[in-house]
């Protein structure tokens, strides 16, 4: 069967669709800054052909006649125009009135300017033109004002006209390409212009940027890919379903918690199914301008249709997803919602088209509204879970090909002594462990490597390093001891298999692990145990030094919140009765679905609960009190021990019941000290109240 797999997951025996395009036709974008470089190239032309030849040329004899001897000149600035010396000559403004000059005035509407040159006339050198000056007011009486001319440079002349024209058009232009560039960064396509604002956001992946990814890459997740290559492959071979009068899934929405692998699941199918591929974040909808999401959405469905049958990929559906009218400020015109709206009819509308699939991801499919979660718009849901011992195991092979280990490295063990891990923290693990055997200078990555780097993934950096006081270090060992103790004389309790007092993280001093037995449902015996637990940490304190400490501010958060579960939603408690006030859709919003005597109750029987564990926890570690102390000093001694030590100062548990790995690595309820290692449990997350005994138990300050 696997072999089979393997060969169809080959390129070469994938048909190509007929009806894609080989190479997406790329046509010639409008780019309106070419429009701005015409209107100011327009400016500059009209400018320079109607105001360069604006002053009239002039003989030297008329000049000297008509306007220097009569004492009407101001000045006279004289440059080098091609080898040519031109005087330019200004006119008093009182004198420009004469009737004499107004054959030289221009009628030119672009001449604007009162104060400029009014005539020119031409010389050989600049010298002539001031010896001439000079010998023109030889005669002129006493005290009348000589007219010297000045002389300036050619790049001086068109300074004025670059100052006064051309840098405050650039300074404009400048301002309004920068002014665009900052409205429009969130736009899109076509150099995040605002024009371009409401174009689709979505990466396509076609023959030419092809995933490399395929479903061999994906492990433990049997299930989930059934599901999907049913999809590719009804894209692949149509007729075999059409035939029969199947019609091809709209959607699909994959759900699980984060790391299970969900976008892993659709970079596959994108590999796999050799067809246009679009893929976005349901962030990429959301703009601060109205109505940016809904057209970001009916761009990227235009786009699909172009190239159909393709397969858009939408990661954080719930972005855009949430159910409407619940926590909306702003009612119905809610941009969110308007974009929500545009995709409900763009999937299932009136007018919609075959040939495109939907897949979406989210680990927060409670939020997302009703309409979007029925059939026709995303027909199946796949649920992605946490992977079981064998799923475990594959993604560990998968993870383990491109390192070099040892030959003592077993798959199987580390899956067993990994439960609840998802897939990116297997794939964290087994880059943690690389990194500590390079860091080792070893050659190969051994087990130790593994089981330190599963140790590091869950209780955090080793601090061999963190100063700690005699006496804080006893009260850790003592605390610890009580974890111990309480697991190793409980029947429910899960076994423990390591407890340290070694600093980890950034305020844990000392943590227990235990293995717990991978089940999925509890009874209130095994709930009770794994509270007890939990609280002998406390306890043992209370019985050794008559005080208490900080350290256990963890396992009073664990018990607190298991109470309030076992009361409130699973119904095991006899007052309260056989109800759940579970609201994992926040329906309740702000408000109880109870009264105010129920929650009363309530609180009264949490404390009871809690009380009759502390109770029950006493009393064991006060029948135990020889092997607290004896466990206690030998933490103290070694810092960290394992199940091994246990037995030899507790002697054997006295219950029979196997754990996981014993079942399924040994075969044998016999663990041997290579079997037992550094073993971390990681099962869900300590929000969820099911599992008890499913954490490592970290002491803070």
């Amino acid at each position: 069967m696997k072999e089979n797999q393997n060969k169809d997951t080959k390129p070469k025996q994938i048909k190509r669709l007929p009806n894609i395009p080989k190479k997406p036709q790329k046509g010639s974008k409008f780019n309106i800054f070419w429009v701005y470089a015409a209107i100011i190239i327009g400016l500059l032309v009209v400018n320079f052909m109607f105001n360069s030849e604006t002053i009239k040329e002039v003989n030297y004899p008329t000049f000297e006649k008509d306007m220097l001897l009569s004492g009407d000149v101001e000045k006279v600035v004289s440059y080098k125009v091609d080898d040519i010396a031109r005087a330019e000559v200004f006119i008093k403004a009182d004198r420009k009135t004469d009737p004499k000059y107004k054959k030289y005035i221009s009628q030119n509407a672009f001449n604007t300017s009162g104060n400029g040159p009014l005539v020119y006339f031409n010389a050989s050198t600049l010298d002539d033109i001031a010896k001439q000056l000079e010998k023109s007011q030889a005669n002129l009486p006493a005290g009348s004002v000589i007219i010297t001319p000045t002389v300036v440079s050619k790049s001086n002349a068109w300074s004025g006209v670059f100052i006064n024209i051309i840098l405050p058009l650039l300074l404009i232009v400048g301002l309004w390409i920068f002014m665009m560039r900052r409205m429009g960064g969130g736009g899109g396509g076509g150099g995040g212009q605002i024009f371009n604002i409401g174009k689709s956001k979505a990466t396509l992946f076609d023959k030419e940027s092809q995933v490399s990814i395929t479903f061999n890459d994906v492990a433990g997740l049997e299930e989930a890919k059934q599901e999907v290559m049913e999809i590719v492959d009804f894209l692949k071979n149509p007729k075999k379903y059409t035939n029969l009068g199947g019609k091809i899934p709209k959607g699909a929405l994959l759900v699980g918690s984060p790391g299970t692998g969900k976008t892993l699941l659709a970079k596959a199918v994108a590999g796999e199914a050799q067809v246009p591929f679009f893929s976005l974040s349901g962030s990429d909808f959301v703009e601060m301008f109205v109505g940016v999401g809904a057209s970001r959405v009916r761009d990227l469905f235009k786009q699909a249709k172009d190239k159909a049958p393709c397969i858009i990929f939408i990661d954080e559906v719930d972005a855009i997803g949430r159910a409407r009218g619940k926590n909306s400020m702003m009612g119905g015109n809610d941009e969110r919602e308007n974009t929500l709206n545009q995709l409900l009819v763009e999937m299932d509308g009136f007018g919609t088209d075959s040939g495109i699939i939907i897949l979406a991801a989210t680990n927060r499919p409670d939020v997302l509204d009703s309409a979007l979660m029925r059939p026709g718009r995303f027909d199946r849901q796949i649920s992605i879970d946490k992977p079981d011992l064998i799923g475990r195991e594959q993604i560990f092979k998968v993870h383990l090909k491109p390192i070099k280990t040892a030959e003592e490295v077993d798959a199987k063990k580390l899956s067993a002594q990994t439960p609840g891990f998802a897939g990116a923290e297997i794939a964290n693990v087994c880059n943690e462990a690389a990194l500590i055997a390079a860091r080792r200078n070893k050659e190969t990555v051994d087990m130790q490597d593994f089981q330190d780097a599963i140790d590091r993934v869950i209780g955090g950096l080793e601090k061999k390093n963190k100063i700690i006081s005699p006496e804080e270090k006893k009260i850790v060992a003592y605390h610890e001891a009580g974890h111990a103790i309480a697991g190793w004389f409980l029947e429910h309790a899960d076994p423990l298999v390591k407890v340290s007092i070694v600093p980890r993280g950034v305020a844990a001093l000392g943590y227990a692990q235990y293995l717990p037995k991978e089940q999925f449902l509890y009874t209130t015996e095994q709930l009770t145990d794994g509270m007890c637990m939990t609280m002998g940490g406390r306890v043992a304190e209370d019985i050794v030094f008559g005080k208490i400490s900080t350290g256990a501010q963890n396992d009073l958060e664990r018990i607190t919140k298991l109470s309030y579960a076992m009361v409130t939603i699973y119904g095991m408690n006899s007052t309260i009765g056989n109800v759940s006030f579970h609201d994992p859709q926040n329906e309740y919003n702000f408000n109880k679905p109870y009264s105010e005597k129920t929650s009363e109750m309530i609180d009264n029987e949490v404390r009871a609960l809690i009380a009759d564990v502390y109770v029950k926890t006493k009393q064991l570690l006060t029948d135990k009190r020889e092997g607290l102390e004896k466990l206690a000093q030998k933490l103290i001694e070694k810092e960290i021990l394992f199940q091994a030590d246990l037995e030899e100062i507790l002697g054997k548990r006295p219950f029979d019941n196997r754990t996981t790995y014993d079942e399924f690595v040994n075969g044998t309820g016999d663990q041997t000290p290579a079997a037992q290692g550094l073993i971390h449990d990681g099962v869900e997350s300590t929000t969820d109240p099911t599992t008890p005994s499913a954490h490592a138990e970290e002491e803070s300050k």
